[in-house]
């Protein structure tokens, strides 16, 4: 087994998907999202540089994540047993963590992108009802993924690692979806 890095914009389910994935096969899931929650709300330095970013829609810049992601796969008890939910969130974080995990000597074997249609998405955002999802900076969001984030799946694709599913259904479905691929090519 190697590691699964999960891409797709915000709302899309990766959170939901990867720690169903990571349960179902035994994975450490590591959330870029979940470490930042917690920083920002436990006010840590991390935390308060990052609520900056996140009140204004924006990502939070490179530095501030590189870190986290070197010292979480660094941990010999995950080794290539890992889902990434929400990193890499541009090509130079991807080229940043292709080195890392040459140097760590891991390899991440696919990148699944769930699919899923704008209007869905800030449905989805604007129902889950976190303080910082009003439709503007939802929309924001969108935008800024589609800016920095969407060139991943081109990088993924010239690798042959990407995977593509489609988001838009039931989440049970898209369960067994990633389980049968991942099964189907493990």
């Amino acid at each position: 087994m190697a590691g699964i890095i999960f891409l797709g914009p915000p709302g899309s389910g990766k959170g939901t998907q990867s720690q169903i994935l990571a349960s179902q096969l035994g994975l450490t899931h590591i959330s870029t999202g979940e470490i930042l929650r917690s920083a920002i709300a436990n006010k840590t330095e991390l935390g308060k540089s990052a609520k900056t970013y996140v009140d204004a829609g924006e990502l939070v810049p490179d530095q501030l994540i590189l870190s986290l992601i070197r010292e979480r796969l660094g941990n010999s008890e995950i080794q290539n047993r890992w889902i990434l939910d929400g990193f890499p969130r541009n090509v130079a974080q991807a080229t940043f963590l292709d080195e890392l995990l040459s140097e760590l000597q891991q390899l991440a074997q696919w990148a699944i992108n769930l699919e899923v249609p704008q209007e869905t998405l800030v449905k989805r955002l604007l129902l889950r009802g976190r303080e910082d999802d009003s439709e503007e900076t939802i929309r924001r969001r969108l935008v800024v993924y589609e800016e920095q984030t969407a060139p991943l799946i081109r990088y993924y694709q010239k690798q042959s690692k990407l995977q593509s599913i489609d988001g838009d259904r039931l989440p049970e479905e898209v369960s067994a979806a990633l389980i049968a691929l991942v099964s189907d090519n493990g």
